[in-house]
């Protein structure tokens, strides 16, 4: 008898918080026994700690809006498993997730049962071979050179910016971690960066060298620069140079991730163009494809009257960003933060950021086991945080009482993990596609 979607979700789900393997034998082996659909499609791969989610979507919708049928892959998901797996700005469908994990799950049968981020790998890469994409967007889940989705050989590969994170498995260095992430290089095949760092992009430059893939730079290579006293941008590319383009996504960080996905978008249709009358990055097609861009619980603007403000800022680097936006957008608005951050990240540090720009604080924590206790939470806040401070231990009561208590000329900002984003999402019960 066929499995329910439930039943999927609950089996992928039981295989738990540490199941973290870092070795590409099981997941190539059940992707040998599925027919290698891995390798049915040409694919962007991207990695990086922050940025590959709006930078992997960017691609993605430049790609579809030119007519090509697209499946991107990202993680983790904000209320359904379905959201980690889309063609065309679709979800996959209930049925199809059913058909994938019990093809996959035959699949499994080697020495190590497959973890959770392995099952959703091979699922995606089965499912984008049954429907026959033209192009996958594939994003990395942790690290990259023994991350699940290393399997591919893509056209482009694409590396984002470093920030310290997952110390357990990638290192405490950005050295370290630029080893990690450059994995994802592989030989001959063109890649792009804005990492910055010294040592993060010594690094990187090395293992191309070796692998004889060319490089291409942020701000050296191709830039993005905004337009004086206009909310528009111009791209200066590689070859080409697109103006006056509207960022889809707001946060002025956005600029960068948006130059990667058209440096990529510019290499892949120069390597394609001659074969195929779709490939020309036009200023028509990025405008058309950005239009249609969306990536949910980043800076999401999910209610007016009070403004309230989603976004998982799940790191340092993101809170530090999120804390800078706040800042400028938020001028003369009291702003109530509602945080809940995980037991892996460097949250005191994370509360300096996020903090600095409240009013009042909502301390609340998600459901997921890996959540930090509020107590814990609350402790850090008050060495730092001179103003009210509540403590309310689900999300949603903690959003709920957040909205009913701020005035329509203020704001509220929802932060601190994807998985607080995601419970607050599913309260506001918003269409993701």
């Amino acid at each position: 008898m066929a499995d329910t979607y439930q039943n999927c979700l609950e089996k992928m789900y039981r295989l738990g918080r540490f199941g973290i393997k870092l070795e590409l034998e099981t997941i190539r082996n059940i992707l040998a026994r599925l027919g290698h659909p891995d390798t049915q499609y040409p694919c962007v791969h991207v990695a990086g700690t922050n940025g590959k989610g709006s930078t992997a979507t960017y691609m993605a919708s430049i790609l579809q809006a030119a007519g090509f049928k697209t499946g991107i892959y990202t993680s983790p998901h904000l209320v359904k498993f379905n959201e980690r797996i889309c063609i065309d700005g679709h979800m996959i469908s209930d049925a199809d997730v059913v058909a994938a994990y019990e093809a996959v799950n035959a699949a499994d049968i080697g020495d190590r049962n497959a973890t959770f981020f392995e099952i959703a790998t091979a699922m995606a890469f089965y499912h984008f071979a049954r429907q026959q994409v033209d192009w996958a967007v594939i994003e990395t889940g942790m690290g990259g050179r023994f991350d699940a989705t290393n399997i591919v050989q893509p056209t482009v590969s694409v590396i984002t910016n470093l920030s310290i994170e997952h110390t357990q498995y990638l290192g405490t260095t950005i050295q370290a971690l630029a080893t990690e992430k450059g994995g994802i290089i592989k030989a001959f095949t063109p890649v792009v960066t804005s990492v910055n760092q010294p040592s993060g992009i010594r690094t990187l430059k090395q293992i191309a060298k070796e692998k004889q893939a060319p490089m291409y730079q942020y701000k050296q290579d191709f830039f993005v620069r905004k337009t004086p006293s206009k909310p528009t941008v111009t791209y200066r590319g590689l070859n080409v140079r697109i103006p006056t383009i509207t960022p889809p996504l707001p946060g002025d960080h956005q600029k960068e991730n948006l130059g990667m996905a058209l440096a990529a978008c510019e290499l892949i249709f120069d390597r394609r163009k001659a074969n195929d009358p779709r490939y020309q990055l036009t200023s028509e097609l990025v405008r058309q494809g950005l239009a249609g861009t969306r990536w949910p619980g980043r800076l999401e603007v999910i209610q007016q009257d009070p403004l309230v403000i989603l976004d998982g800022a799940h790191n340092l680097q993101a809170a530090r960003v999120l804390g800078r936006y706040l800042s400028t957008t938020l001028a003369g608005r009291k702003l109530t933060m509602v945080i809940g951050i995980l037991d892996d990240k460097p949250h005191e540090a994370m509360l300096r950021h996020l903090l600095s720009v409240a009013h009042r604080v909502i301390i609340t924590r998600a459901k997921i086991d890996r959540s930090l206790p509020t107590a814990v939470l609350t402790a850090a806040a008050k060495k730092i945080f001179t103003g009210q401070i509540q403590v309310i231990e689900t999300v949603s009561e903690a959003v709920s009482s957040a909205i009913s208590s701020t005035s329509k000329q203020d704001a509220v900002c929802i932060a601190g993990s994807l998985y607080v984003a995601g419970e607050a999402k599913e309260k506001f019960d918003l269409d993701f596609f």
